[in-house]
């Protein structure tokens, strides 16, 4: 980047549903940015502005480099729906087999010498003949950090770079950004300050604020306000006391947390409290010759809380499905859950009606209009979207979780509007509304900044104090431990 980039009293609306306001901002030479901030307050729309996305509706910006390698939450998911449309090529009477892994690295790609570098060391050689939407949420991750690392970027946006990757992942990914320091100007959005790389020279802080909509209202009940995004203040990282203040201001702890009872109209039925919840017997998941897991005895008795860890591609995810019963090999092997024994005519929703789930997949495929409170009610249901009526009672509680996460006013604002952070607090609610035997929380706070973080958190703790439901927490990050989980299960990467 030779010049300096400026952004001068600009507002920027993002298809009128979020707008940055009146930002002013210069990045110059050799200065390297954090972007952090509260979920909803901009972060993410302000990194991609720098990459060209949204309309200008004033001020100025100037030194936009030519070419932007960007990595976010967004940019993988529009990817991922890139390819989950592919499955309507059946209009066609063709299989759609989705787009290999080595096409999305290498088609296109700017330095295929440093590409090939980065799938050895990330270690996805194995899987370039893979279609990409089969892949795990971290290993979609690093095809995507590979896409930009390679693209000879005049400036380099990584939106959570380091969330959903193992720890092994996440050191040779610090080493690497580190490596092209001089050479390249970097701007990270975090949500976690422990994860801000040496090399940050600057911090910019979001906030936001409600405006009325511009557009003007057919009629009254079409009134309508989008959130604005300001930059609040920058910090160079070299003053002590105004860093210090503003990790202060990130680390917002939140106290008298009460989680909202269940619907008590609407109860579960009885478990045999004799009875281990799930028991899996030298489970094995296979594709071919390749061994995903291999031979796993694993039992959860109620009331017994378990950590699932393991690197990417050890078969966290598949495992879990298992319990689920969404993967299809659960009806090969000898798995007991809930008195049933998978594969003896029990339904489906016979075994989902006893888990709470949160998972970035799910995330993924959440995308039905629907309101935020109805989002929360339809975990009494299983669903995704609502088909069901609701009762007032199921309003009710479902309104105390919109309280109890800061949200109770946007109550029927769209979901898919959200910003991704609030998406997955809301989907944690409808998880836990039902206060189901087993809580399923695969990687729970991917996306959430710290004070979200820290309720989500709490609330696990609050779910493990109680004796209604047993959790079981999967996660990357050693400082997110539980209060209340002592069993460990840690999955190994087959070779």
């Amino acid at each position: 980047m030779d010049n300096a980039i400026r952004l001068e009293k600009v507002t920027v609306n993002f298809d009128d549903r979020f707008a940055l306001s009146e930002i002013d901002w210069t990045i110059e030479k050799n200065q390297h940015w954090v972007i952090t901030g509260t979920n909803g307050s901009g972060k993410s729309a302000l990194a991609a502005v720098l990459a060209g996305v949204g309309d200008i509706e004033s001020g100025e910006v100037s030194g936009l480099p030519s070419h932007v390698g960007l990595v976010s939450f967004e940019a993988q998911a529009e990817l991922i729906a890139k390819e989950l449309k592919k499955d309507d090529a059946d209009i066609m009477d063709v299989i759609s087999l989705g787009t290999p892994v080595h096409e999305m690295i290498f088609d296109n790609c700017q330095d295929p010498k440093l590409a090939q570098e980065l799938v050895e060391k990330f270690g996805l050689t194995p899987l370039l003949n893979r279609a990409f939407r089969k892949l795990s949420t971290g290993e979609t991750r690093k095809v995507m950090l590979i896409r930009a690392l390679s693209s000879k970027p005049n400036l380099l946006i990584l939106d959570e770079p380091f969330d959903g990757l193992d720890a092994a992942t996440l050191t040779m990914l610090q080493e690497h950004l580190i490596s092209i320091v001089d050479t390249v100007p970097m701007v990270l959005v975090l949500n976690r300050f422990d994860e801000m790389p040496d090399f940050i020279t600057h911090v910019a802080y979001m906030d936001k604020s409600a405006l009325e909509s511009k557009k003007t209202p057919k009629n009254r009940s079409e009134k309508a306000a989008i959130e604005s995004g300001k930059l609040a203040l920058t910090v160079d990282k070299n003053n002590e006391q105004a860093f210090h203040e503003l990790y202060q201001l990130l680390h917002i702890k939140t106290t008298d947390l009460s989680v909202p009872e269940a619907d008590p109209t609407n109860k579960l039925p009885e478990l045999d409290p004799s009875q281990p919840l799930v028991k899996l017997k030298q489970a094995t998941i296979k594709y071919g010759d390749t061994v995903i897991v291999d031979k796993l005895d694993w039992t959860i008795e109620q009331g017994q809380h378990w950590q699932l860890s393991g690197p990417n591609g050890s078969g966290k995810t598949c495992v879990l499905s298992l319990i689920t019963g969404d993967h299809p090999q659960c009806y090969t092997n000898d798995i007991f859950v809930f008195g049933f024994q998978r594969g003896n005519g029990e339904s489906i929703w016979q075994i989902k009606q006893f888990i709470g789930y949160v998972s970035t997949a799910l995330q993924w495929e959440y995308r039905v209009s629907t309101s935020c409170r109805n989002v929360i009610i339809s975990g009494f249901f299983d669903s995704i979207g609502m088909y069901s009526k609701s009762s007032d009672k199921q309003k009710a509680i479902a309104d105390q979780w919109l309280e109890l996460l800061g949200m109770k006013d946007r109550a029927n604002q769209p979901f898919n509007k959200l910003s991704y952070g609030d998406q997955r607090l809301l989907l944690i609610a409808r998880a836990m509304v039902k206060h189901p035997p087993l809580l399923i929380l695969d990687e729970p706070c991917l996306g959430l900044d710290d004070m979200n973080r820290q309720l989500v958190l709490a609330l696990i703790e609050k779910i493990c104090e109680g004796q209604e439901t047993t959790v079981l927490y999967v996660n990357h990050h050693a400082e997110d431990q539980i209060k209340g989980i002592e069993n460990y299960l840690g999955l190994v990467k087959n070779s």
